[in-house]
C-alpha cells in the first residue's frame, strides 16, 4: 500500500500584504509539494488582506485556510495561533514563512526532505550556512546588524546555529507539541529565538539548509522600535529563566 504524504501546512502571518499574498500562494502551488495547504493568519489588515485571503480560500490553486484575528499583537502571537490551528487540523509538518516574498518557496522541498531523512526536529532556511546568502541590495548596516544579532543570541543562549534569528522553518508536528508552542511568550521577532531555545533545551536537533534571503519589494517592514527592544531583552530573559541551554546538535 502506498503511504500517504503527511499534511504540510504553511503558516503565513499577514498584516497589509494584499499585493504579496496572491503571489506567495501561486509560488507555493508551483512547488508541487504533496498534500500542501496554506493557512493565512491575518491580523485585521486595514488594506483588505483578509478579504484577499478569503477569495484565495474559495478559488485558489491549492487549499487555503484563513484565521482572522481582531487585533495586531505581534508576529509571535500570530504564529502561535496559526501553528496551534494547523496542529488541530492534522498537519504533520508545519512551515513558518513570511508573506513578503523574502523566503524562497523553492527551498521548501529540501526542507521537508531533510525532516523526513534525518533526525532533525526542525529545519531552518539559513542565510549563513554554506550556499546561503542575503539580498545583494542590503545596505552594509543591515548586514552588520543581522550578523551582530546572530552573534548576540548565540553568545547568550549557546544555540550553535548559524542563523539563530531565521524566520523560515519547517517543523515536525511532534516537535511543536514537545516544545509547547502554545506556551511561547515572545510577541515579535524574538519568537524565532525562543522557539529555537525551547528546541535546544529538550535536546532535539536543529538542521539548517541554505537559502537566499530577498528584500521585500512591496509593502512596509514591521520592525518597530518595540520589536527591536524585545529582541534584545528576550535572550537574557530566556537565559536566566532556567538552566542554560545545552549545546544543540546542528546539521548544516
Amino acid at each position: 500500500m502506498e503511504s500517504v504524504a503527511p499534511k504540510v501546512t504553511v503558516v503565513v502571518p499577514t498584516y497589509n500584504e494584499r499585493d504579496n499574498l496572491p503571489k506567495i500562494v501561486e509560488l507555493l502551488a508551483a512547488s508541487e509539494i504533496p498534500n500542501l495547504h496554506v493557512l493565512v493568519v491575518d491580523d485585521n489588515s486595514p488594506d483588505g488582506t483578509g478579504a484577499v485571503a478569503d477569495t484565495l480560500a474559495q478559488s485558489g490553486p491549492i487549499p487555503v485556510g484563513v484565521l482572522h484575528r481582531t487585533v495586531k499583537d505581534g508576529l509571535g502571537r500570530a504564529y502561535v495561533a496559526g501553528m496551534t490551528r494547523a496542529l488541530d487540523e492534522g498537519a504533520g509538518i508545519v512551515i513558518q514563512m513570511d508573506a513578503d516574498l523574502s523566503h524562497p518557496t523553492e527551498a521548501i522541498p529540501r526542507m521537508v526532505e531533510t525532516l523526513a531523512t534525518t533526525d532533525a526536529a526542525v529545519v531552518l532556511g539559513s542565510r549563513y550556512v554554506a550556499g546561503g546568502a542575503v539580498a545583494s541590495d542590503w545596505p552594509w548596516h543591515r548586514k552588520a546588524l543581522s550578523a551582530w544579532a546572530n552573534f548576540y543570541v548565540n553568545a547568550i543562549l549557546r544555540l550553535r546555529v548559524k542563523d539563530a534569528t531565521a524566520g523560515f522553518k519547517a517543523w515536525h508536528a511532534d516537535t511543536l507539541r514537545a516544545i509547547d508552542v502554545e506556551g511561547v511568550q515572545s510577541n515579535g521577532y524574538a519568537f524565532q529565538v525562543e522557539m529555537n531555545y525551547r528546541t535546544v533545551q529538550r535536546g532535539m536537533t536543529i538542521a539548517e539548509v541554505p537559502i537566499r534571503f530577498e528584500e521585500r519589494t512591496d509593502g512596509v517592514s514591521k520592525m518597530s522600535l518595540a520589536v527591536q527592544i524585545e529582541s534584545a531583552l528576550v535572550p537574557w530573559k530566556l537565559r536566566f529563566s532556567g538552566d542554560a541551554a545545552q549545546p544543540s546538535r546542528v546539521r548544516g
